[in-house]
């Protein structure tokens, strides 16, 4: 989601950081925080992991997070509704298809999304029919296979660009993935290539 612009109605001052680290429910009501890297609101109170600093803003009320195009946070329901499964899957797809080139696991992602990684390995497998490890895998093979039919660099620095820093791991999940290796994917796609380097 686009969160650049964005009219924050609140100024986050070192009190209400205070508030937001220690999850002061006295705060609760008085303002909400948005994080601008996941594009979910939080009340003050919420268990979640902290997010940086500068990632926040600051809104009076949840309709403003919502006009705002945040979405309420799956743990503490800023709300008081819950977010339906497949909205919040939405944003961990999303926040994995922006961030597919770092170290991702599964509680990370779950961090990132304020659930619990057994409920999201749960609801994301139900919503989408394959793990976040499946995902997460196919993600970074499509961006190899572009950058592969694109591109002239390496396999080794494709593989890096699409966030596998494991290079004959690479090569064997993709092979097992398209059938091929990437040399052989990109010789099949551009039958005038001359050689490549691994």
């Amino acid at each position: 989601m686009n969160t650049t612009g964005f009219l924050f109605t609140e100024t986050l001052t070192d009190v209400k950081w205070q508030a937001i680290v220690s999850n002061d429910a006295a705060y609760d009501g008085h303002f909400f925080y948005a994080v601008k890297t996941t594009g979910i609101f939080c009340r003050p109170s919420c268990k979640s992991r902290p997010p940086h600093r500068e990632n926040i803003g600051l809104f009076q009320t949840a309709e403003q997070a919502l006009s705002a195009e945040f979405r309420p946070c799956k743990r503490c329901r800023p709300t008081g509704q819950r977010l339906p499964d497949e909205e919040w899957i939405a944003l961990v797809t999303e926040y994995i298809d922006r961030n597919y080139r770092e170290h991702l696991t599964l509680d990370i992602l779950a961090a990132a999304s304020h659930g619990s990684p057994y409920h999201l390995h749960r609801i994301f497998k139900r919503v989408t029919g394959m793990t976040t490890v499946a995902y997460i895998q196919q993600t970074r093979i499509t961006q190899a296979k572009k950058q592969l039919s694109a591109t002239a660099k390496t396999v080794s620095e494709i593989a890096h660009d699409a966030g596998f820093f494991n290079i004959p791991y690479f090569i064997t999940l993709f092979k097992k993935t398209t059938g091929l290796t990437p040399a052989e994917y990109r010789r099949a796609d551009d039958p005038n290539y001359k050689g490549d380097q691994q």
